[in-house]
């Protein structure tokens, strides 16, 4: 039998011996390496868990154009080529103007954009309905939508150029035979159309009413109920519906008062406000940059988004005829020193684009991450030394117990090395068992905390399979220091005289 097999078995022989001893400190061991293998592990993909959980709170980088010179898509996917694939999270562009709804002489802040992307940067849209998927569908702000009434479903009429003249005698000062056009919602919203011309006097002297959005045979016989429509001939701007109460409002006043027609009340008042809100050709919108759109959903989201119309840049460039971009907002997995590498590269390049990170994401997120941490890193430290603890108590115990064994073999003329040879094999033995233990309950540990906290599930890491077993097997023999060296002091005379 060579010296190895019989040191190994010198060993094995000493734990079993003392098997309830040698299993407290083998479970010590065990647990402390599973606290150092589940900490480890979340210490290393804490960055990435926590940097996808602030993704959710939007973009961490903008893009803006440099002086004035304008924003387009060309320049933002310049930029987007030197940020690698596995960290960009999304790139969302927005497209600012401002837009008008003819029908309520009202006006609106509209943001082009791409959906698909604002998914990515801007998690936190809570939308009741859905998202745009199809042309001329927009996603409306829950502060507009109570304002105006709208609901998912609804349809309105946007443009792009404001009129003229917003208030209700658009047409004073018309030329004579000028045709002037308006439009007004009726019926649930839909929008009615008007044409008149006015007489050199100002007065209405012929007029044409497209009511094909109203109900059939009800509000759609505004547009030809002749009776109706010979009342405006002659009448002078602004306009009232008889018995309503812009009536009793303009009593004693010299204005003119329409009849509405029987069982179409809501429609005859909206031909009056069209009427009213006629404009000369000159000054209106022109049709082309006029669009009739869809509400898909309603965005919710408790801050001034709520206050936008949303739409593809598709359906704002029919509107503005231009594809330019007013900011690109990008969400980027990185830490914040990484970013601002990433801005000096951008400011470098010299094409018109200037980053600038949103400070209150970037600091928070490099904040939380550093304390984490290190709390992780102290509670890993914590765990080992009372491991350390715990092993070396089990290990004065067992030296204790084997004193009488311990003098008798030095009397017998064993060396110091051989006894502290033995002690030490049977710490990293159990050592090594506790840290291969360890490293896979660490693992099981992780993967619970990480889908419990994070909601996403992690990757093993090979690498810290060897690296738990080796620390394990350090601490095991760093806590046997100190029980060795009260072994090698035993006197074998002192011992076997029984005292």
């Amino acid at each position: 039998m060579t010296r190895r097999k019989m040191f190994l078995r010198m060993i094995t022989a000493s734990l079993l011996r003392r098997r309830s001893r040698m299993l407290i400190a083998l479970l010590s061991i065990a647990v402390g390496a599973t606290i150092l293998s589940g900490l480890v592990t979340i210490y290393y993909d804490v960055p990435r868990q926590m940097g996808a959980q602030f993704r959710s709170y939007g973009a961490n980088m903008i893009l803006l154009p440099s002086g004035e010179t304008p924003l387009t898509w060309e320049k933002v996917q310049t930029v987007l080529d030197m940020v690698p694939d596995s960290e960009l999270v999304g790139a969302t562009p927005y497209r600012y103007v401002r837009l008008d709804m003819p029908s309520r002489q009202q006006s609106f802040t509209g943001a082009g954009t791409d959906f698909t992307q604002v998914l990515k940067t801007s998690p936190y849209f809570s939308v009741e309905g859905a998202y745009p998927e199809n042309t001329r569908e927009i996603l409306v702000g829950k502060e507009i939508a109570e304002t105006i009434g709208l609901k998912t479903g609804s349809s309105i009429e946007l443009s792009y150029k404001q009129t003229a003249d917003s208030g209700n005698t658009g047409s004073k000062g018309a030329e004579e035979g000028a045709l002037l056009s308006g439009s007004a919602e009726g019926f649930n919203k839909a929008i009615l159309k008007v044409s008149i011309s006015l007489d050199e006097d100002e007065k209405i002297s012929s007029i044409e009413v497209d009511s094909s959005s109203q109900t059939p045979g009800i509000g759609s016989n505004v547009g030809t109920d002749q009776a109706f429509l010979d009342q405006f001939i002659g009448k002078s701007l602004p306009l009232r519906l008889s018995g309503t109460a812009s009536e009793e409002q303009g009593k004693g006043e010299d204005t003119g008062l329409i009849d509405a027609v029987s069982g179409a009340t809501i429609s005859s008042q909206a031909v009056v406000d069209a009427v009213n809100r006629t404009v000369s050709a000159e000054n209106a919108v022109p049709v082309e940059n006029r669009e009739h759109f869809t509400v898909s959903g309603i965005l919710s989201t408790g801050g001034e988004e709520e206050s936008y119309i949303y739409m593809t840049l598709t359906d704002l460039g029919r509107l503005t005829g231009d594809e330019l971009l007013d900011v690109a907002e990008l969400s980027i997995s990185a830490p914040s020193d990484e970013l601002e590498t990433l801005c000096s590269s951008i400011t470098d390049l010299n094409i018109g684009v200037t980053p600038r990170l949103v400070k209150r994401v970037t600091r928070s997120e490099a904040s939380v991450l550093g304390k984490l941490q290190a709390l992780v890193f102290l509670v890993t430290v914590v765990v080992l030394l009372l491991t350390m603890i715990s092993v070396s108590t089990t290990m004065m115990a067992v030296v204790s117990e084997r004193r009488r064994e311990i003098g008798l073999r030095k009397a017998l003329g064993a060396s110091d090395r051989s006894i502290r040879s033995e002690f030490l094999g049977e710490g990293m033995f159990l050592g090594g068992l506790g840290g291969l233990m360890g490293a896979v309950l660490g693992f099981v540990f992780a993967q619970v905390v990480s889908i419990n906290v994070f909601g996403s599930s992690i990757a093993f890491q090979p690498l810290l399979l060897p690296v738990t077993i080796i620390v394990s097997m350090a601490v095991a023999a760093a806590s046997c220091q100190l029980p060795i060296r009260r072994a090698v002091a035993i006197d074998p005379a002192i011992v076997l005289k029984g005292e």
